[in-house]
């Protein structure tokens, strides 16, 4: 069962203007090290924060929670599943959030898909509730 739907749009060159302005405060304020990590080693630096920025709004907007509630940018990490398929690590209030809106007897999945396509970035967050097997 779906538990929540999120899609956010980024300007690419917004996020660029940050990371010009604001530098590491700003970086360090919004992104996880792992994020920081692998957005800081592409060309396309920008537009890597701005899809991560991107899922980080959808994921909070499928929380039902928005960056607030207790929930905080930091709380939500894009990571990747081995095969590289991107999904969201939840920590602090975003994952009470997520905790609080899973049935029991359920596990959670978080579909995240990234694209960007300059100036824009988009992020699509469907958290998906499934049985799990007896």
């Amino acid at each position: 069962m779906i538990l929540g739907i999120g899609s956010d749009l980024c300007d690419i060159r917004r996020i660029e203007n940050s990371l010009e302005r604001f530098g590491e405060r700003f970086t360090q304020r919004i992104f996880t090290e792992g994020e920081q990590a692998k957005s800081d080693r592409r060309a396309t630096r920008a537009a890597s924060y701005a899809r991560r920025f991107a899922a980080k709004e959808a994921c909070a907007k499928a929380l039902g929670t928005g960056i607030s509630h207790g929930v905080f940018w930091r709380d939500m990490e894009v990571v990747n599943l081995p095969g590289g398929r991107p999904t969201m690590k939840l920590t602090g209030g975003a994952a009470a959030k997520l905790a609080e809106m899973t049935p029991p007897g359920h596990e959670i999945i978080v579909h995240v898909s990234l694209t960007d396509d300059p100036p824009m970035a988009q992020a699509f967050v469907v958290i998906e509730a499934r049985p799990l097997r007896a």
